[in-house]
């Protein structure tokens, strides 16, 4: 079954965890009865996001807090000097036992859960019960028997794409990473001008060699061998960083202290991994719930997470050009000696490994479990490219300058924003000047550029209604009610024309 949803509009007046505004939170929302993870792609490229199988857009130039979508190119990723801490810290408690002493707060990839699903649990409570999903599915596809497999083949055909357009010259993405290389200030860094400082271990052991050579000038020497450049030179070493995964990946002793294993388990209950551990994962949850956001029980039970974190609208794909553990929703478990300790839930799309939600053991605070995870997924999603070329980016969520906690996600570089109105991607480093001045902002600079993705012929945007699929020009005539063409023109507009084609509308 292809994707099918169900449009509801904006909703605004309700409470924002981000500044603490009682009703200044406005956003669009769709329940998704089923997503494909092609058309999935497509709607966070146009802002947005999904929280179980509710998918919401902020209305960003209303709501009190704009959610702007930031991506990290991870092939050109460098960990900052912060980001190798952390990982230094990990590989010490793994290797010897130690526990780093300081500052333990941690980043997670978002606030609390209510916020995540637009503020409003009662709706999305409401809407899972009023959305019969197995009725529509079957209704669904007793028209697809009568059509045949000829639509259903061309779509698989075509389901992972080349990079979109707007990822080329002239979308304010730069077609080439530039590196600037500073002098340092005065106390801030070496002097290049200067020959490298070295140990008195190394000026001691030439100081031997010298003595040495000229108490034997022939250089058979005992322990020491005779060199034809100039002794005092010191060995020539390479400037190359450590990488993302040499730091990920360094070699334990065999003797470590505790071991550490990720295991990437798809988000189904018909798989056995997940559903063996979903006892445990689901008593961590509520453990971080209640000691990281402060939720009382009755808020965190099993249907809860269930809904929000185990339910997605994604249907698992496996193309043959796709990566090896396919498409779809996928939970990153993090098992230290045996025991879950953190889950990272993720999606892996067609062109990236999108961050949904982090939970951990509140116990392991100490090991910065959010900046850790993120670090170890965008490694991941570079493992990924490997497979799947067009596989290149790790999506974070939504980026909130105005929320100084929110802020540490473009501490990962490079990354890009999202123009909310001509949805290209732009450098983060561009849009941070226009962001202090004001908390909505268009990111293009160009006047002239429009939204290259938007809704053009609105009467092809694809219907379903009264079990039958059938064009918007066709339903529209059906229609005497003034306000559902507005509804339906508002959805063609926010979801762009492609997926108005691809996807189905649900209109009862």
């Amino acid at each position: 079954m292809g994707s099918v949803v169900e449009y509801k509009g904006p909703k605004g007046g309700y409470h924002c965890g981000y500044c603490d505004s009682e009703e200044g939170k406005v956003s669009y929302g769709m329940w998704a009865h089923s997503l494909t993870v092609r058309d999935y792609q497509d709607l966070i490229d146009r802002g947005w996001r999904r929280s179980g199988k509710y998918v919401y857009k902020p209305v960003m130039n209303q709501t009190c807090c704009p959610q702007y979508t930031i991506r990290c190119r991870s092939l050109q990723f460098q960990p900052s000097k912060s980001h190798k801490k952390v990982l230094k810290k990990m590989l010490k408690f793994l290797a010897k036992g130690e526990i780093s002493k300081g500052n333990c707060e941690d980043e997670p990839m978002e606030p609390t859960m209510e916020d995540a699903v637009a503020g409003d649990v009662a709706l999305i409570n409401k809407l899972d019960l009023q959305c019969d999903l197995k009725t529509l599915q079957e209704s669904l596809e007793s028209e697809e028997k009568k059509k045949g497999r000829s639509a259903k083949k061309a779509e698989s055909n075509d389901l992972i794409q080349s990079q979109h357009t707007e990822e080329k010259l002239g979308t304010g993405e730069p077609s080439h990473s530039v590196e600037v290389h500073t002098v340092p200030k005065p106390g801030k860094g070496a002097d290049l001008s200067k020959p490298p400082c070295r140990k008195a271990k190394e000026i001691r052991k030439e100081r031997k060699r010298l003595k040495l050579m000229q108490q034997n000038p022939a250089g058979k020497l005992e322990g020491f061998q005779a060199h034809p450049e100039p002794l005092f030179l010191p060995k020539p070493k390479s400037n190359q960083p450590k990488s993302l995964e040499d730091l990920i990946f360094e070699s334990l002793p065999e003797n470590a202290s505790h071991k550490l294993e990720v295991r990437l388990v798809p988000v189904s209950f018909e798989d056995p991994e997940f559903k063996s551990s979903f006892s445990q994962s689901f008593s961590l949850y509520v453990k971080y719930q209640m000691a990281i956001h402060q939720d009382p029980p009755d808020e965190c039970g099993k249907t809860e997470f269930t809904r929000f974190l185990c339910s997605s609208p994604l249907k698992a794909e496996n193309p043959p050009n796709g990566p090896d553990c396919g498409y779809g929703s996928f939970h990153q478990q993090y098992w230290l000696d045996g025991k879950i300790i953190a889950v990272g839930v993720i999606d892996i799309l067609p062109h990236c490994v999108s961050s949904v939600y982090l939970y951990y053991d509140p116990d392991y605070s100490f090991l910065s479990l959010g900046v850790y995870s993120a670090l170890r997924e965008i490694a991941f999603t570079r493992q990924l490219h490997e497979k799947t070329p067009q596989l290149s980016y790790y999506y974070m969520g939504f980026y909130i300058h105005s929320c100084p906690k929110m802020k540490y996600k473009g501490h990962y570089r490079p990354s890009d924003l999202l123009c909310p109105e001509t949805y290209v991607w732009v450098p983060i480093e561009q849009c941070l000047s226009s962001l202090e001045n004001s908390k909505y902002c268009r990111f293009n600079q160009d006047p002239e550029a429009v939204d290259e993705g938007r809704s053009k012929e609105p009467d092809r945007l694809q219907v379903y209604h009264k079990k039958t699929t059938m064009p918007y020009g066709v339903y529209r005539k059906q229609q005497k009610d003034p306000s559902e063409e507005a509804a339906v023109m508002q959805y063609a507009s926010l979801v762009g024309q492609a997926c108005s084609e691809r996807m189905l509308l649900f209109r009862s």
